[in-house]
């Protein structure tokens, strides 16, 4: 007589969604996490010391920060940071949605309401930085 283990419930749910083929947004959505996580980190400490540890105070006044950005290698550094930090919280977001099992149409739907909200947020972001830097 052989043992079974009780089914689940939700069980047979969750084997129809892993025999659903791998979209090929799988493929390339956990690369880019990682490379940005990279990024992240590298572009971090780069702004962590020279915005809080090489300054006196601790933390530039306005007055320091649009002199800092107006070097235009510091502004290309800052935006880098924006987009990647950007980038990669977002497809976090995307991952945890991902893992509630969604249907394909859903996360299609999903992924081009983040990849509009990546978009607001860098736009912004630039926005601020040619008000700061007096380019806007």
């Amino acid at each position: 007589m052989a043992v079974t283990s009780p089914t689940l419930p939700g069980a047979q749910d969750r084997s129809r969604a892993a025999d659903r083929p791998v979209a090929a947004h799988a493929d390339w959505s956990w690369v880019l996490q990682a490379v940005t996580g990279v990024a992240v980190l590298g572009l971090v400490t780069l702004h962590m010391v020279a915005n809080h540890f090489i300054v006196p105070e601790g933390l530039r006044n306005y007055a320091q920060v649009v002199e800092w950005l107006s070097h235009p290698v510091v502004v290309l550094l800052e935006v880098a940071f924006l987009v990647v930090v950007t980038w990669h919280a977002l497809l976090g977001v995307r991952a945890v949605l991902f893992d509630l099992g969604l249907s394909p149409r859903f996360e299609r739907w999903l992924t081009r309401g983040l990849a509009l909200v990546g978009v607001v947020v860098v736009g912004y972001g630039l926005w601020l930085t040619g008000v700061i830097t007096g380019q806007a």
